[in-house]
């Protein structure tokens, strides 16, 4: 119990008044996306539209500014112009009202490049990490001693100077968040073990059976009580991290200077170097959105009534995101329920939307029938005038008296009149990028931009 009290004492006694100055934070955007394709296919996957009116990024980001922790860096596989343009128009006025010129807080793109010293992309979090190392080092001469590392497609609310705080408390090298998990979930994590005092003493990536049983631990030791300590025997790592700034840079050039990924390689090496590796619990809703089936299942989840998971608003604790300035949402002799609807949205008349989630400039024709799908919306409006000059003509939205089911419409898709996208054949997994749309897990994704025809069958 006084282990227990230890660690879950207050971080009083650590000055954290200063973490805008001390704490650099790396958002890792994630690689080309493959999981999330078709959604990554032309813009970063922190760029992938969430919850009708926000982004992927807005969450890390917004969870540093709630933090106070105002210097962030978003490392991304390729160049997107959609996140450069959301983050400059979305942050920079929180950034630039941080206080004086020399503590001005930012959020950059660091996007993959290639250099005379390394002409690879990204081969993974720590390379990515490593290729910018330069950048970093610089900030740990204007007094930056610790590197929060990020995951860009989490979805979840956190106090970043609580595991701050833990970190230094610990003195550790490196502190990583951990989420208590029952036997169902923990095997498809990396588990550790720890000892009394919450130190990790050994990882096990995605164990099985024996194995996994072999990794439980008394997660008393992090502060949660007896009977769900009992009932969550496992820590499982959330791909969230605090290092010391000296102990990164040693462990990137100097340790380990081939290893390309933190979870697996150089996390794991630093413990067998003698490095003190140190555990900190995060109970609370957490859920990894980078699959097209965990983000979609995520989305519709926001609609639930009673008690949503997570909810976009904490008057303690807002989600940021750009301000477009668009009109409230229209919605016309329709029938709307268990949705959320974004800005700027137009449902006619004899629509029926159950269940879904509405993007922004969502436009909805009469008669529809919208049901457990996604719709991210569109990025402008469009006149009869400029539709015209394209063959064809097919409006961006979704025509009159098409029907959707179980479906992610992505953005600027164009879908005529009396389509049905209902996966009749329940098919599982299919690519038909040249006719716009690619079946993921059973759902039915409409690719950015793409143009079903009116009468179209899916």
């Amino acid at each position: 119990a006084a282990q227990a009290a230890a660690a879950a004492a207050p971080a009083a006694e650590v000055d954290l008044s200063n973490v805008n100055q001390t704490v650099l934070s790396i958002i890792l955007g994630g690689g080309a996306g493959t999981r999330l394709y078709p959604l990554t296919k032309k813009r970063a996957k922190p760029a992938v539209p969430l919850g009708a009116n926000y982004r992927l990024i807005d969450i890390p980001v917004s969870n540093c500014i709630n933090s106070n922790i105002n210097k962030m860096y978003c490392l991304t596989q390729f160049n997107s112009a959609s996140l450069n343009r959301h983050l400059s128009q979305a942050y920079s006025s929180y950034m630039t009202s941080a206080g004086s010129y020399d503590k001005r807080g930012f959020v950059e793109v660091l996007a993959a490049q290639q250099s005379p010293t390394n002409p690879e992309w990204f081969q993974g979090t720590a390379d990515a990490v490593r290729q910018y190392l330069w950048l970093f080092e610089e900030a740990m001469r204007d007094g930056v001693e610790d590197f929060l590392i990020l995951s860009g497609d989490h979805l979840y609310r956190m106090d970043y100077r609580e595991f701050v705080a833990a970190h230094r408390r610990a003195d550790a090298d490196i502190t990583i968040a951990c989420l208590p998990c029952d036997e169902e979930r923990a095997s498809a994590f990396g588990l550790m073990k720890i000892d009394g005092q919450g130190r990790v003493m050994e990882f096990a990536e995605k164990p099985q059976g024996d194995a996994l049983k072999a990794m439980q631990v008394d997660t008393t030791v992090l502060g949660l009580d007896a009977q769900r300590a009992q009932e969550m025997p496992y820590i499982a790592s959330m791909g969230i991290y605090v290092f010391k700034a000296s102990a990164m840079v040693d462990l990137l050039n100097k340790q380990f200077p081939g290893a390309d990924d933190f979870g697996s390689e150089v996390i794991p090496g630093a413990n067998s170097l003698g490095m003190h590796v140190q555990a900190h619990l995060f109970d609370g809703y957490w859920e990894d959105i980078g699959t097209v089936k965990a983000f979609f299942n995520s989305n519709l989840a926001l609609t639930d009534p009673n008690n949503p998971n997570f909810s976009f608003y904490d008057k303690d604790a807002p989600i940021y995101t750009m301000s477009r300035f668009l009109p409230p949402s229209k919605m016309i002799d329709c029938e709307v329920s268990r949705s959320i609807i974004g800005d700027g949205c137009v449902i006619r008349q004899g629509s029926r939307v159950h269940h879904s989630v509405l993007g922004v400039r969502s436009l909805i024709g009469t008669g529809c029938t919208i049901d457990d799908t996604l719709v991210m919306g569109a990025d402008y409006y469009e006149t009869m005038e400029e539709c015209e000059l394209l063959p064809g003509c097919v409006p961006i939205g979704i025509g009159s008296n098409s029907v959707l089911k179980n479906c992610i419409v992505d953005k600027n898709a164009r879908i005529g009149s009396d389509v049905h996208i209902v996966n009749r054949e329940g098919v599982v997994e299919a690519n038909r990028e040249e006719e716009g749309y690619i079946i993921k897990d059973g759902i039915t994704v409409i690719i950015k931009d793409a143009v079903i025809p009116n009468g179209t069958r899916i």
